[in-house]
């Protein structure tokens, strides 16, 4: 089957079009959340912590924010994105358009990953103003950069097609992902834990995405590389999974 890659960009598109009318917020919004992180735990906490595995702790926090904004980015903007053709019935001309679900998925989480990539390196560039960043191995960061972005932009998909209500949309974000990113080791390191929670921790799936991108960066980590590696890539396999079953069985399109 050849790809119809004008339907995808024509998604894609009018997508980013949406992120590009609010240009001016979605840049200063990260930026000044990224320089408050920095003035509150860098300084306040950082004072009382020099160094993490002889890390600056103003430098340690840095992966740790960054996937927070790849996880929640990805995630609200492709919830938001495929769930508004769904609430204004926009979403039956997209099935019944010539196009496939593979040309949809594309369209709607290329845009979301897109978005959350750019905020994610504007937070990265805003960083640097504030700490001096080493990238032990660059090719990793690449990898969980981009990984995380499309995983988490698949299960922000998933929501937009669970999803009844603008309320539910919000639901997982808000209760889910923003407790366990904060309990992941954001803004500290797991073996500063006691035993017991140490071991909680490990049931945490985010833990495993910030200690590898932290490993990208500084070359210390909380659990094995190839942990974290097979931690991202089993959650994008159970996202296309899913994804894959709701357009086979039309769940929550047709109705």
């Amino acid at each position: 089957m050849t790809m119809n890659w004008r339907a995808v960009w024509a998604i894609y598109r009018n997508e980013m079009n949406r992120f590009f009318r609010t240009m001016y917020q979605s840049i200063v919004s990260p930026v000044i959340s990224t320089a408050l992180y920095f003035v509150v735990f860098g300084t306040a906490i950082g004072s009382r912590i020099p160094t993490i595995e002889g890390v600056s702790y103003a430098a340690f926090i840095v992966p740790g924010l960054i996937m927070l904004s790849l996880i929640m980015q990805g995630t609200s903007n492709a919830s938001f994105g495929i769930y508004r053709p769904r609430f204004v019935g926009a979403i039956y001309e997209l099935l019944a358009a010539p196009i496939s679900f593979l040309e949809v998925v594309l369209g709607f989480v290329g845009a979301a990953a897109s978005k959350a990539m750019f905020i994610g390196a504007i937070i990265l560039l805003t960083s640097t103003f504030f700490v001096e960043l080493h990238f032990a191995h660059p090719l990793a960061i690449l990898a969980f950069f981009v990984l995380t972005a499309v995983t988490f932009s698949l299960f922000g998909f998933v929501i937009g097609i669970w999803a009844d209500s603008f309320e539910q949309v919000n639901l997982i974000p808000g209760l889910v992902l923003t407790p366990l990113v904060f309990l992941g080791g954001t803004f500290y390191s797991i073996s500063m834990l006691p035993p017991a929670w140490q071991v909680i921790s490990m049931f945490n799936p985010v833990v495993y995405l910030i200690s590898g991108f932290r490993w990208a960066f500084f070359g210390y980590a909380d659990v094995p590389v190839l942990a974290s590696l097979a931690a991202i890539a089993g959650f994008l396999a159970l996202c296309l999974t899913i994804v894959w079953i709701i357009f086979r069985t039309g769940w929550r399109l047709r109705k």
